[in-house]
């Protein structure tokens, strides 16, 4: 396991977030890289929303399985990739507010198998309000032709 500290591992997350086609159509942003935690950040636009002007429920799980998976990077070997496997979404309260606020957590690290939890918040006038949560069951891939970092 690499040292979360180490600049590298930053570095590597952030390359990997930056290839990421769907956070970079949805105006995702990484805001926060910790040892077995990853934040990330997206403005309100209404072009993510649902016929009721509430942010999707596809944009709430893409950017939670993508705060998992990064997540996840933190405690795994420079060598190593992941895919998810699992994920399970549960929505909580409409998806309302100026910014939203995406935080994997891992719950069991492995070498062949890591289990993360999500959280997604709105964020607005007052406090954040949790909108989201996910459980995500993701594999750790090595040596697989077209999987890298």
């Amino acid at each position: 396991m690499s040292d979360i500290d180490s600049e590298d591992v930053h570095e590597r997350i952030r390359q990997s977030f930056a290839r990421q086609g769907a956070m970079e159509t949805l105006g995702a942003e990484l805001t926060r890289i910790s040892q077995g935690v990853v934040e990330i950040e997206l403005p309100f636009d209404i072009k993510l929303t649902q016929q009721h002007g509430i942010l999707h429920a596809g944009v709430i799980s893409a950017a939670l399985d993508s705060a998992c998976s990064y997540a996840a990077y933190t405690v795994i070997a420079p060598d190593a990739s992941l895919l998810t496997i699992e994920f399970k979404v549960n929505l909580m309260s409409p998806g309302r507010g100026d910014r939203f606020l995406f935080r994997g957590e891992i719950t069991k690290p492995g070498s062949t198998i890591i289990v993360a939890d999500g959280r997604g918040y709105a964020v607005g006038d007052g406090p954040a309000k949790l909108i989201a949560s996910m459980t995500s069951t993701l594999m750790v891939v090595r040596g697989r032709e077209g999987i890298t970092g």
